[in-house]
């Protein structure tokens, strides 16, 4: 986990939530007509590429909020280097229960594992310079946050997490401000007036504009 305050457990854990009741409304009704209630089982989540997994604690998070009984034995730790037919986790409970995490838990883990392989070699390409890879907020909606942890897993750099953590003065900002010198002003005096620490920051078109 991050050490920023913002990502903290209970956040996903409600995010997660929210994601399993999409899925299941009344019921998971195909493994309840086909599946015996008793049955147990184990499942494997294998990587069927070379990359930088990510999403194993968010796996392990949807399992428990499935089915507390089901047993995580974690493989491959998140940030670490998978190739293919490597097994990530070994998960074992009831049968339905398994059944039920697995989309939602595979989801996250090709997701977030895509955007930190994806991080890993821009971070590679740029290693010796004092360049740094941060991220944006184009992000998919209500997948902010694993998104976001995904990348410092791929060794980036989280840059805002939105709307309320920084300044970011773009173009329409300048063009609606009049210029760059007015945005910045009045970027100043709110903070002023609100008596809010957030940082400034912004972009430039050109090296006139610099």
């Amino acid at each position: 986990m991050t050490e920023n305050s913002i990502f903290n457990k209970e956040i996903f854990i409600d995010l997660l939530r929210q994601a399993l009741h999409e899925d299941l409304g009344d019921g998971d009704h195909t493994s309840e007509s086909t599946i015996p209630k008793y049955l147990s089982g184990t499942g494997y989540v294998k990587a069927k590429a070379e990359g930088i997994i990510a999403g194993v604690e968010v796996a392990v998070w949807v399992a428990n909020l499935v089915d507390e009984s089901i047993s995580c034995n974690v493989k491959i730790s998140d940030g670490s280097k998978v190739s293919n037919g490597d097994v990530i986790i070994e998960l074992t409970g009831n049968t339905r229960s398994l059944l039920l995490a697995e989309r939602l838990l595979l989801n996250c883990i090709q997701r977030m594992s895509g955007i930190a392989t994806l991080t890993a070699a821009y971070v590679e390409a740029v290693r010796g310079t004092s360049c740094k890879i941060l991220d944006t907020r184009k992000t998919t909606p209500n997948f902010r946050l694993f998104e976001k942890w995904a990348v410092k897993l791929g060794g980036g750099y989280n840059h805002r997490l939105g709307l309320y953590d920084m300044i970011l003065i773009k173009d329409n900002h300048v063009d609606a401000a009049g210029g760059i010198k007015q945005a910045i002003e009045s970027a100043h005096t709110y903070l002023e007036r609100s008596i809010k620490k957030i940082p400034i920051e912004i972009e430039t078109r050109n090296i006139d504009e610099v």
